[in-house]
């Protein structure tokens, strides 16, 4: 499906479903160097049971066209005009990494439009090593190498979500190679990494939300370990909202590595 958002067309995978004004929306928000193909599994479940789901590819990445977001808000601000774009009133919205800090914003920017929050590895602040940052602008590939060796706890995919014997961090570069040669304009993969690096405003937002969240954090992450986290659950918690915190026995790729666990969590916080 393809939406016009900010003058540009974005597009979401709905799971091979048409909308159905009856049913919730869920909106899934993708990391850097990733598209919406990292949800496969748990957008197309939820899509055939009784979801309408918008798994996005961000503006200039992708499928999508317009600017590639320069900052966690700037990609808020893409997520409520594709809400309205869609015509949703209420949605969740679920986001891994940096797309788990542009739900959080999103959300806060939102309030009550927003049904739930669902933060897949995320952390806050999710700082980046300015070694990391430098090699994502002057050599990518290295860089990107480096991202599929420590996000990864797993040589190949369980077959629920990539198939039997997928080598995972093979499939993880070609994906990164082919998202970031989808916009020759802008290197996707630095200002991703600098958006999230720069990103101030996780605390303040965590208190302005009204949706419950879930925090679903991988116990081997070293992108963005589990007590790099513990802040932002703290700061909800201290603002009253509703928390659920899960682990998963894996690394920074939570969707892929522990597919069914994943979609069990986000299943029972969605219902």
């Amino acid at each position: 499906m393809i939406y016009t958002v900010h003058s540009a067309p974005l597009y979401a995978y709905t799971g091979g479903k048409a909308f159905n004004p009856a049913q919730p929306t869920v909106v899934f928000i993708h990391g850097v160097l990733n598209d919406h193909s990292v949800w496969i599994l748990q957008s197309r479940y939820l899509a055939h049971h009784g979801w309408n789901v918008l798994a996005i590819d961000l503006p200039g990445h992708g499928r999508s066209g317009g600017e590639a977001p320069s900052s966690v808000e700037q990609a808020a601000d893409a997520i409520a005009a594709l809400l309205d774009a869609a015509g949703v009133q209420r949605a969740a919205l679920v986001g891994h990494s940096w797309g788990s800090l542009i739900a959080l914003e999103a959300a806060a920017r939102l309030g009550e439009r927003i049904s739930h929050l669902a933060l897949v590895g995320t952390a806050f602040p999710m700082r980046v090593s300015p070694a990391l940052i430098e090699a994502s602008q002057h050599d990518p590939m290295q860089a990107l190498k480096l991202v599929n060796v420590f996000s990864r706890s797993t040589l190949a995919a369980p077959p629920s979500v990539l198939g039997a014997g997928t080598w995972v961090y093979g499939a993880g570069m070609a994906l990164g190679r082919r998202i970031l040669a989808s916009n020759p304009q802008v290197n996707v993969f630095h200002r991703g990494f600098v958006a999230c690096d720069s990103y101030g405003n996780g605390l303040n937002a965590i208190a302005q939300i009204s949706a419950p969240v879930l925090f679903l954090l991988g116990s081997q992450d070293q992108m963005t370990p589990p007590k790099a986290a513990q802040g932002l659950i703290q700061a909800a918690r201290t603002a009253g909202r509703t928390v659920e915190v899960a682990y998963v026995p894996v690394g920074h790729h939570q969707m892929s590595e522990a597919p069914e666990e994943t979609l069990a969590a986000l299943k029972g916080f969605l219902a």
